[in-house]
């Protein structure tokens, strides 16, 4: 004998939700807009080297170029020693940023381990240093300059550029030699490490994001100053990119080659971007290290 089963109530199934939300495309569209705000003079920079004067001088403007050329970057490289510009430029900001880390990294391990007499002194007046403008020394720099003759003199870029840094350097890396464990300090004496191999052997190689943030944001400054090389370098062969693309001029008194402008900007700003690119990992790691304890 067969038996009916109980009716079994059906549950509606659950409704699909949207795979993206209100908020999430506020989110995104703010992003967007950020990143087009941050790049939009880059991006407008990049198509204008790639203009020909019409469109460059056209009224309304042209934002996108009807007609490719190169002819303002080979004007940039023929008619002045572009080449030279990039090496001055390379030659200060390499050698000011390794002796600043070189300098920075010891002094910073001194104040963060050793504990000097007067220690807590010197930390007030490295942030003290770090609040103070640059430009409010460029009197006291040419005065320097003039007595010891270091006038068109790559020393004269490179020493104010090591004291501007140094500060910042030694803060970032007294904070992560702080964070670092003193077990591992300890076990290297009991080994027969001295300081100096305990700091090049063990503690270095450990704050390598820190080393390498610090240092990109030593090389950036030193790339980009443009208020000392303008001072102290008056050699045409000896000047740096920002100031030999602020004095590029044109056929006569009245024109602006913003060609020629946009093509030298471009090109100073190719070495910094490829170099966040290669070391953007060693970036990431050094900004975020210890933002988390655990």
């Amino acid at each position: 004998m067969t038996t009916l089963s109980e009716p079994r109530l059906v549950q509606p199934a659950p409704a699909k939700r949207s795979r993206f939300s209100v908020k999430q495309i506020l989110f995104w569209l703010g992003v967007v807009a950020i990143v087009l705000f941050c790049l939009a003079p880059i991006l407008w920079q990049l198509l204008t080297s790639f203009k020909v004067n019409r469109d460059i001088a056209a009224i309304p403007n042209v934002y996108f170029p009807r007609q490719l050329t190169l002819s303002h970057y080979v004007e940039l490289f023929t008619r002045r020693p572009f080449l030279r510009y990039i090496a001055n430029s390379a030659f200060v900001s390499i050698t000011s940023t390794l002796l600043c880390l070189a300098i920075g990294a010891p002094a910073a391990y001194a104040l963060a381990r050793l504990r000097p007499l007067g220690g807590k002194l010197v930390q007030a007046a490295v942030v003290l240093i770090t609040l103070f403008p640059g430009i409010l020394l460029l009197q006291g720099l040419l005065e320097i300059v003039q007595v010891f003759h270091l006038g068109n003199n790559y020393l004269a870029l490179i020493i104010p550029y090591i004291a501007i840094n140094l500060p910042l350097t030694i803060l970032v890396m007294r904070s992560f030699y702080e964070q670092l464990p003193k077990d591992l300090e300890d076990a290297a004496r009991v080994d027969g490490y001295n300081t100096w191999q305990m700091l090049t052997q063990i503690v270095l190689p450990l704050t390598l994001p820190a080393l390498v943030t610090t240092g990109i944001l030593t090389f950036i400054f030193a790339w980009n100053e443009f208020i000392f090389a303008l001072t102290f370098i008056t050699d045409e062969s000896m000047k740096t990119i920002p100031v030999a693309s602020a004095q590029i001029g044109g056929s006569s008194s009245f024109e602006i080659p913003y060609g020629p402008i946009a093509a030298a900007t471009v090109v100073g700003t190719i070495p910094l971007v490829l170099l966040v690119l290669f070391f953007q990992r060693q970036i990431v790691q050094g900004l975020t290290a210890g933002a988390v304890k655990g």
